[in-house]
């Protein structure tokens, strides 16, 4: 993954050192979140039941017709609950959890087929996006009490003395987001779309979820009862070592969005004006 980001850079640069018709952007997003991980909806239908809002603001630097560069901040919300899955094992677990994830990312955009709304000369084009962001998360849970924050009980064991392997997760991580989109200009100052991204994270706790269970008596004695209570929802003992969740692969989390943007020159906002000849279908005099 790595070497692709990288790759992709690579690519934008030498995109950047033939671009023209340089322009800002700014513009606001609306859409969707969700998440894939150990407390994941185990269908696609089910996938839709633990979408939540997310929103974001932007500006984009456009090299020209080819690359951009975007720096976004976004919100979003995931949550997965067991009881709402198909499997009879998961169901017996019932684990669930919900967290809101605020991210700053800076993108490089390849606009695959040119883009330059600058006289409207090239209206549309799909686009892929690739780059880094930094975002923080909260996993939570709620018992008769309201919601607690799952990450300072150290459900699994994090921060007993007898397992210094399972250190605390931090709340604060690098992801990579990364993705595809399509951008349409309405005229040469507006532009609406639409973008679609993956962020591959480096950690396997966005749900609080990941290794196995430590047992009840050594939570209860090290982390107190409400640790104990949220660490095994089973109603049954468990022992250390027995799954709880899957660590093979880390979690990660995805964003759908519409977005709208305004166009501006580095002298200023792009004035109204006609369709350019270069323009495909457009009589020339």
């Amino acid at each position: 993954m790595k070497r692709i980001i990288l790759l992709f850079f690579f690519s934008l640069g030498l995109l950047i050192q033939t671009s023209d018709a340089q322009h800002t952007e700014f513009g606001v997003m609306l859409g969707a979140s969700t998440y894939q991980g150990d407390l994941a909806p185990s269908t696609v239908l089910g996938s839709f039941g633990e979408m939540h809002p997310a929103l974001g603001i932007f500006g984009r630097y456009n090299f020209g017709r080819l690359a951009a560069v975007k720096l976004a901040f976004n919100y979003a919300a995931i949550s997965g609950d067991d009881s709402k899955a198909t499997e009879i094992g998961r169901v017996s677990r019932n684990l669930s959890f919900q967290s809101n994830i605020f991210e700053l990312g800076l993108t490089g955009e390849w606009n695959i087929l040119g883009y330059e709304p600058y006289g409207l000369a090239e209206t549309f084009s799909p686009y892929l996006f690739g780059g880094v962001a930094v975002f923080r998360f909260n996993p939570r849970a709620e018992n008769e009490d309201g919601w607690v924050d799952l990450q300072p009980l150290g459900t699994e064991g994090q921060g007993l003395s007898q397992y210094p392997d399972r250190q605390p997760y931090k709340l604060t991580q690098i992801s990579i987001p990364f993705g595809l989109g399509v951008k349409y200009a309405l005229n040469d100052t507006w532009n609406i779309g639409f973008e679609f991204g993956a962020r591959k994270t480096f950690t396997d706790y966005l749900d609080d979820v990941s290794t196995t269970y430590v047992s009840d008596t050594e939570i209860l004695e090290g982390s107190g009862p409400e640790a104990a209570s949220f660490a095994n929802r089973t109603g049954e003992p468990k022992e250390t070592g027995v799954g709880r969740g899957d660590p093979a692969n880390n979690d990660l989390y995805l964003i759908g969005q519409v977005f709208i943007s305004v166009n501006f020159l580095d002298n200023g906002l792009i004035g109204s004006r006609g369709r350019n000849s270069r323009k495909s279908g457009c009589p020339t005099f």
